[in-house]
């Protein structure tokens, strides 16, 4: 193994999965970094999940090649749970047992067991913030809470990969934030973390991200990269009277690239052009829709996706 080879943790070549006639990951081929945060994204449906259950060896490909920590997912997928953490998006607990019971039930899947559950248990309560309540049944615990208690029992046998499968969906803004603070924690104790997610605001402090649209890995990159992928254009937020209704008008320009409502304002997105904004601010006016503002911004990720997606939309719609 080379020295390169030792600064990867998840190797993924050509990797494919269909059901029958339709192909939920198509093709797809990355590295992820030992240490770092990589995020996984895309819509509802893109093959996130798919993806992350064949490299965590619950799921056989259908062509392709990944190993995750060396250990090639195809050929030994019981060695590759053996060495990962894995968290799905609906937090893997038992309601109807407590808070102790969960940790110990995971804590024998791993194989701890006398002093080093305990210091494990001890650990996972403290980490969890549920100190006082390990006899509470975990049904009864607020969102937050069954999230920190599930990474607790995911990580008890301290993994080096993590797999978060959209670990924050439902669960309070200050309960997000909380969790990210272990994940960085995690990250910098030099845990490999490889997480979903359709958050654009968690895909902003990931060190490296795959976005997947329709089972294609159509980007990656670190935030940074991806934004500068649109450096040949232009945005701006526009604030008007009728948002709504400038969006639709501007989709129709052919010097328009992408448009999206961002709150009481819109983005607009356009080839490189000095005279962009008078035109944009002639268009509102004769529309009667009041210009509050246009503003030249740097683009977001969530303009950057939607880029992405457009092009890709149109990439398809080509070879139909």
């Amino acid at each position: 193994m080379t020295t390169q080879d030792k600064d990867i943790a998840v190797t993924v070549e050509g990797l494919t999965r269909t059901f029958g006639e339709f192909t939920a990951v198509d093709d797809i081929s990355f590295r992820v970094k030992r240490g770092e945060v990589f995020g996984f994204l895309g819509p509802n449906g893109a093959g996130k999940s798919t993806t992350i259950r064949m490299l965590c060896g619950l799921l056989a490909p259908t062509a392709g090649v990944a190993t995750v920590g060396g250990i090639d997912v195809m050929r030994d997928p019981d060695s590759v749970k053996a060495n990962i953490g894995y968290m799905s998006q609906r937090f893997s607990l038992y309601e109807d047992l407590t808070v102790s019971q969960n940790i110990d039930f995971y804590g024998g899947v791993y194989g701890l067991e006398g002093e080093r559950l305990k210091e494990r248990r001890a650990w996972a309560v403290r980490m969890a913030g549920l100190v006082g309540k390990e006899n509470e049944l975990t049904g009864a615990l607020s969102g937050g809470w069954k999230q920190r208690l599930a990474l607790g029992c995911a990580i008890l046998h301290e993994p080096p990969i993590l797999f978060l499968d959209e670990p924050t969906g439902g669960v309070d803004p200050v309960s997000r934030r909380r969790f990210w603070d272990l994940i960085y924690d995690l990250s910098n104790g030099g845990t490999t973390v490889f997480v979903t997610t359709h958050y654009m605001d968690e895909a902003e402090h990931c060190n490296t991200i795959g976005f997947i649209y329709a089972g294609r890995l159509v980007a990656l990159g670190s935030p940074t990269e991806l934004k500068q992928g649109l450096s040949s254009m232009t945005t701006y937020e526009v604030k008007c009277a009728r948002p709504l209704d400038a969006v639709d008008a501007f989709q129709e320009l052919p010097w328009v690239k992408e448009t999206s409502i961002f709150g009481h304002a819109f983005h607009v997105t356009v080839s490189s052009d000095p005279s962009a904004v008078g035109s944009i601010r002639d268009i509102l006016m004769n529309d009667k829709n009041e210009v509050e503002a246009i503003e030249e911004i740097l683009p977001s990720l969530e303009d950057v996706f939607i880029h992405l997606i457009s092009e890709e939309d149109r990439r398809k719609a080509k070879a139909a």
